[in-house]
């Protein structure tokens, strides 16, 4: 067995260099690595370039950095609640690369199944196929163009799970699933915070969304905020 447990966020970054890629999980402020994220404002990296759905909110997740000008270049598909992000991107501030959705989690996987490059019909004819090649096949009998898009090869995953052990394997929770084990396939180095870390043999295997293979580092995280983007409440009858 490896134990591939540190003992906190600071620890589990130390490679982690300015200038660097990283992909970082979660769906909004859903299932984002926290710790890690505030590991990476108190090292004061700069010139990194993230990959994620989106870069959270002005004060929270990965707007976070960008308040901070820790971040050089963005790769997301969604701009989202973020008045900060749209006004270094409209600015020029902020070098952005958005990406389809679909394409988006298709990019991440194909880097963790070792594929360097996937086709897609989406974006094709727009913006998005710019300098890009674009090739015709056949596919259900139906001759369509497709996209050639290249699989992320990041330096660094960054991943929040709800449970893991101390081999890597993990397990998401509800909405948190989102992104977090697409991220986690792609790093050349990936590292999980986990609410709850255990010993191995303590998950159930038929529940565990990433193998431990996927995962180099993990710790259990602290002092989690949760914040929900927004607050849906029902009228009062």
């Amino acid at each position: 067995m490896i134990n591939k447990s540190v003992s906190n966020a600071l620890e589990a970054i130390r490679e982690v260099k300015s200038g660097m890629t990283i992909a970082v999980g979660g769906f909004g402020l859903c299932g984002i690595p926290e710790n890690l994220i505030a590991a990476l404002m108190a090292k004061d990296l700069k010139e990194l370039t993230c990959i994620s759905n989106n870069a959270g909110v002005d004060d929270f997740g990965l707007g976070l950095l960008l308040q901070r000008r820790q971040i050089k270049k963005m790769i997301a598909s969604y701009v989202g609640e973020n008045a900060e992000f749209e006004r270094q991107m409209l600015s020029g501030e902020l070098e952005v690369e958005l990406v389809p959705q679909g394409t988006l989690a298709t990019r991440l996987m194909a880097g963790g199944y070792g594929l360097p490059v996937v086709y897609t019909p989406a974006g094709v004819g727009t913006e998005v196929a710019e300098g890009k090649e674009v090739r015709t096949f056949k596919f259900h009998g139906v001759e369509k163009e497709y996209l050639m898009e290249y699989a992320f090869e990041p330096d660094f995953a960054l991943v929040k799970a709800w449970k893991g052990d101390r081999t890597g394997n993990l397990i998401y929770r509800g909405t948190a699933q989102n992104f977090n084990h697409a991220m986690a396939m792609c790093g050349k180095i990936t590292i999980a915070e986990v609410e709850e870390l255990v010993e191995p043999g303590v998950l159930d295997p038929n529940f565990i969304h990433t193998p431990g293979v996927y995962v180099h580092r993990i710790f259990q995280g602290e002092n989690y905020e949760k914040r929900i983007e927004q607050r849906t409440f029902r009228p009062k009858e």
